[in-house]
């Protein structure tokens, strides 16, 4: 484990409490976070140095959980030391560093799996298990808001801490890259121009479909709401409420042949989808250690993380360019 800060711990005590891995370091220049990682997993080695992880011959994956800034750079030492890796998202935050880790991967076959929590959500398991199965029909539209009064950060703005989630669920969702972005933001408590705190962006796809993504640090209100909608119903996950988090409303949405100038669309039934009430970090780590078993490709695998830097990079060049679309190469 390289990084022990405050997600870095949900991580060395998930893995230290699964079967069939022993974790053996972890790693972090923090004496205090070392410390509390030691009262959490007490057989692993605790060290400073990233290189003792790199030259141990019999250690067989790392998980990296340190500032975005690093990630690139670590997951490719790591691969060329032999370890597959579990990398926090944002895979990267340059598109070419995340591609070269791609080929990478390809190169020393080595697993390459990302961070992206989301997909490894029960619900969402559940979510896209229908949309596959056709019973929200043909799906047109995502919208996610992710919002909360939370913790600000001088090394990336809201767009690039709370969006890669939603652009992994999107990414998988369509089956492709967006073929524009447009992001608008605005730096409300810090300087100017540095870091936003607020992002609003949209997605369009070469097929017409949108999705469309709120994130922001500055809302009274904790928001975890995720809205697909499609021709024949509407799925709603809220990942804050305690009930009826998974919910499908019956809509169809089949234009009329003989429409006229108006058409309406009638609400129909509203169903409640139950799903497991496991951790989707355990279920997350638990398919890395299978992808290290068994040579498996990730859900949330090397493709997913190029993709979902892609699109950030595209969003932070519109938030520079004031709102201007950016359109993206074809990568099909």
């Amino acid at each position: 484990m390289i990084g022990a800060g405050g997600w870095g711990q949900n991580h060395v005590r998930t893995f230290a409490a699964l079967e069939g891995a022993e974790l053996r370091y972890v790693c972090d220049t923090s004496a205090a976070a070392l410390r509390r990682a030691g009262e959490l997993s007490p057989a692993a080695r605790l060290v400073a140095d990233v290189d003792a992880l790199f030259a141990d011959p019999e250690l067989d994956a790392i998980v990296i959980a340190t500032d975005a800034s690093s990630h690139a750079d670590l997951a490719r030492r790591a691969m060329r030391s032999g370890k597959d890796v579990l990398v926090e998202k944002p895979l990267a935050l340059d598109p070419r560093d995340a591609e070269e880790l791609s080929r990478l991967s390809e190169q020393t076959e080595r697993v390459l799996m990302v961070g992206h929590l989301l997909l490894y959500h029960p619900a969402v398991e559940r979510l896209l298990a229908l949309v596959h199965g056709g019973r929200l029909g043909r799906l047109l539209h995502m919208h996610s808001e992710r919002q909360n009064l939370g913790v600000m950060r001088r090394q990336e703005n809201a767009w690039y801490s709370l969006a890669p989630h939603d652009l992994s669920l999107a990414h998988l969702l369509f089956g492709a890259e967006p073929e524009r972005v447009i992001a608008q933001g605005v730096c409300l408590l810090d300087v100017p121009g540095e870091v936003d705190d607020v992002v609003h962006a949209w997605l369009r796809y070469a097929d017409g479909r949108i999705a469309q993504i709120a994130s922001s640090w500055l809302d009274p209100l904790k928001t975890r709401r995720l809205t697909l909608v499609g021709t024949r119903a509407m799925a709603v996950f809220d990942d804050t409420l305690t009930q009826g988090q998974l919910t499908i409303h019956d809509a169809d949405l089949t234009v009329p042949a003989d429409a006229g100038s108006s058409v309406r669309f009638a609400r129909g039934a509203v169903e409640v989808v139950p799903f497991s009430p496991r951790s989707p970090l355990e279920i997350e780590c638990e398919a890395f250690l299978r992808s290290v078993r068994d040579r498996s490709q990730p859900l949330a695998d090397a493709k997913s993380g190029v993709a979902v830097v892609r699109a950030l990079d595209a969003g932070q060049r519109s938030l520079r360019a004031g709102g201007l679309p950016v359109i993206l190469e074809d990568r099909s």
